[in-house]
């Protein structure tokens, strides 16, 4: 079950956090995997690791704001393959502060990458999708697109806007086999955290990660492999009568009142 042997993916912030586990199990399931990221050579250190367990990736510098990156790295997967059947967006900025503390720059920055970027990737990735018969289109949101969480007002909005575009492309284009679904972590134990956590509170760093692990009733953060492990399922045949969908994936943070 969840081969996805045959089958080429592209990864946007795959360098990293989730997309860099995201990438990692694709690959391990068989797919080919393009690696997108700002920074080339976290890209490039993601495909290392999959290289060095006989998976197959080739990473590509690509800014998701920006239109022409966009669309010169999939014209660079457009010349090397035929068959792109998945696209995940796990790209994307964070953001702390209420609407006091969001500048009109801070507002702009997220909407560049977080909802832009996902419009950019879907819209050059599409065609290629559909020239190959079909595939998949999976979009990392948040919880915080449901509730509304103290100092994330930027964040939110964005997130609220991936789940919106999810439902209208999954519309639009099922009846070219193109399924889009997005998956809305909790809190997931990624760098970010721990830069956060380091940044903001020097000397209490376990401290605040506790506090901020108990916020899930489940008692702790997630992880990207969790994540990780949705994608594949989403990005695999058995879940072909799947389409318009959002997971939350957050260890009972909507869902169970504590």
């Amino acid at each position: 079950m969840f081969s996805l042997i045959g089958k080429t993916a592209a990864v946007t912030g795959g360098g990293s956090g989730i997309g860099k586990a995201v990438s990692i199990a694709l690959a391990s399931q068989g797919a080919k995997v393009y690696v997108l990221d700002l920074q080339i050579e976290t890209a490039k250190n993601t495909c290392t690791e999959i290289l060095s367990t006989r998976g197959n990736a080739k990473a590509i510098a690509c800014d998701v704001s920006n239109e022409d990156s966009v669309k010169d790295a999939f014209e660079q997967i457009d010349e090397k393959e035929s068959n792109l059947s998945i696209l995940v967006n796990s790209a994307g900025l964070s953001h702390i502060g209420n609407i006091e503390k969001t500048s009109v720059a801070d507002f702009d920055r997220l909407y560049n990458v977080n909802i832009k970027g996902i419009f950019l990737t879907m819209k050059s990735a599409l065609p290629l999708i559909v020239s190959a018969g079909g595939g998949t289109v999976i979009n990392l949101a948040s919880v915080a697109a449901y509730v509304g969480i103290p100092d994330r007002f930027a964040y939110s909005m964005t997130k609220g806007a991936v789940v919106g575009m999810t439902l209208a492309f999954a519309r639009d284009h099922i009846a070219q086999n193109v399924r889009c679904n997005c998956i809305s972590p909790g809190r997931v134990h990624t760098p970010f955290v721990d830069n956060f956590l380091q940044k903001n509170y020097p000397g209490q760093e376990a401290e605040m990660f506790e506090k901020l692990a108990k916020t899930q009733p489940i008692g702790r953060m997630g992880t990207p492999q969790e994540i990780a492990n949705l994608v594949v399922y989403l990005a695999s045949d058995e879940a072909s009568f799947v389409t318009g969908s959002n997971y939350n994936i957050d260890g009972g943070f909507i869902s169970i009142k504590m």
